[in-house]
């Protein structure tokens, strides 16, 4: 599978959100897409997953449009976690997972959203009411939705942005995983640290258009981070891995 964004635009009333963007994701990829609070990232995720169509501009899935693939192709297509966190009604964890399962004509607890709940640690919640969850328990609940599609391409707008260290990690090692396994997985991601340590490619935005997209190294380096977000970074290695850990504001 190939996730390609062509010449993408994104207005709402006069502002422009996203300008004349090109970016391409390969399957067996996991690029983290950052960029300062208004840069356009949501905006862009809510087009590469054909919930809105850009004011200018296309997005292919192995060189096929949206209206090519079909609505419902398209649901089995992509999977999509957004950032607000919110399970509308107070169903039993298994069957918000299940719910992934729609685009394959079914909403059953089946084995693949087993599986999917198995890869987010939170088969322990199962038959608990999804209101009762806290708010990281609910975001891997959401999470395992989204895994339960099974689809070739992943979409996650901060997924790890209510989760403690520990389940951190683990959703950052679970989505490089899955894109192991031959999925384009794309994540919004603020934390430059996970970032660094678990994509294989970054894309930056600043003001709705690609400042730098590559390795860690190439994308994270002091004139990026000075102007995308206006700090310094310090540098570690540790287990033969660079570390980028935000310092200070840039003077």
């Amino acid at each position: 599978m190939n996730l390609a964004a062509r010449s993408v635009s994104v207005t709402r009333g006069a502002a422009t959100l996203v300008r004349d963007l090109s970016l391409e994701v390969e399957g067996g990829t996991f690029l983290g897409l950052l960029g300062p609070n208004g840069a356009g990232k949501t905006s862009l995720m809510r087009v590469l997953a054909g919930l809105e169509a850009p004011a200018s501009g296309h997005v292919l899935y192995d060189g096929r449009d949206a209206a090519e693939i079909g609505r419902r192709g398209l649901g089995r297509t992509i999977a999509y976690l957004p950032q607000d966190g919110r399970i509308h009604w107070p169903l039993p964890v298994e069957e918000v997972v299940a719910l992934g399962r729609l685009p394959h004509g079914s909403a059953a607890v089946d084995e693949a959203a087993r599986r999917a709940m198995a890869a987010a640690g939170v088969e322990a919640l199962a038959r608990r009411s999804s209101d009762t969850l806290s708010g990281g328990e609910r975001a891997r609940v959401l999470l395992a939705r989204a895994l339960a599609v099974e689809a070739p391409i992943l979409l996650a707008d901060e997924p790890s942005a209510a989760l403690d260290p520990l389940h951190q990690l683990e959703v950052m090692a679970l989505l490089r995983d899955t894109a192991r396994r031959g999925a384009v997985v794309v994540a919004v991601l603020h934390d430059l640290t996970l970032a660094g340590r678990f994509c294989d490619r970054l894309a930056l935005m600043k003001d709705g258009r690609l400042l730098a997209e590559g390795t860690t190294a190439q994308v994270l380096d002091d004139a990026h981070l000075a102007d995308a977000f206006g700090v310094d970074a310090v540098r570690l290695t540790h287990a033969g891995e660079t570390v980028v850990l935000p310092w200070s504001r840039r003077s």
